[in-house]
């Protein structure tokens, strides 16, 4: 269930600047939780024309606001689940997590408010935001880094597709975006901490001038679709 928060999390504070295509490196550290040991990872990103490409060594997630496709890939087991858009994940889901998941996504909040904090990362001055996301009960707690020196204009991103992103996301897509329009920049840093597990990332590298790969808003050759998530929100079956 982690993992599905955390995905829904990227893509909350990314999908509002799609546009030309500009490429972000994120570096991501989590901590040792439930006997597993702490992680460090790299992760690479891309805002494209109307696509998204977020691309982990583990997992991968594109986006393709044209085709109104959604496709969440594992590299493990070589295969991906593929939805369309506006995304209902329970869709993805076997049956028991299906409907618990609709009883948690009809109790969801979330409220974001700047803290008047600052903070600088990499070579980006940030202004800090504070985010609580409450799931019955369950509470993640984060605190946003945001830029607005980044080497693009990120205003113009979020206006243009601010409807586009409302549309997203099992009909939060309002409820998110009236909360995360309050924040001005792109995010460059961001620390979360969740059921005692806390999840920090911070953007190493931002270039708007480089050429993605022809792989890099597809799904990898020779992955095979399935039709479903396991209960483990990582290998599909």
């Amino acid at each position: 269930m982690k993992k599905l928060v955390l995905v829904l999390l990227v893509l909350t504070v990314t999908l509002g600047y799609l546009n030309a295509d500009v490429y972000v490196k994120q570096k991501t550290h989590t901590s040792a939780f439930m006997g597993q040991p702490e992680k460090n990872a790299f992760t690479e990103m891309w805002f494209g024309n109307n696509k998204m490409a977020t691309i982990s060594p583990d997992q991968s997630v594109i986006l393709d606001l044209q085709a109104k496709k959604f496709y969440m890939i594992t590299h493990k087991t070589k295969s991906y689940v593929v939805a369309d858009l506006p995304l209902d994940i329970t869709k993805l889901m076997p049956e028991q997590m299906a409907q618990m998941m609709k009883g948690m996504m009809s109790q969801i909040s979330i409220t974001l408010q700047a803290n008047g904090q600052k903070k600088k990362i990499g070579t980006w001055n940030a202004n800090g935001y504070d985010a609580l996301m409450k799931i019955m009960g369950m509470e993640t707690k984060t605190v946003f880094w945001a830029s607005k020196d980044v080497p693009f204009d990120w205003k113009a991103f979020a206006t243009q597709y601010a409807d586009a992103y409302k549309a997203q996301f099992m009909n939060m897509g309002e409820k998110f975006f009236q909360e995360f329009k309050k924040m001005e920049g792109f995010v460059v840093g961001s620390e979360m901490s969740m059921m005692g597990m806390t999840v920090n990332t911070e953007v190493v590298e931002i270039n708007p001038n480089k050429t993605p790969g022809a792989t890099v808003y597809a799904v990898p050759a020779g992955y095979v679709k399935k039709d479903k998530l396991d209960m483990g929100m990582g290998a599909m079956k």
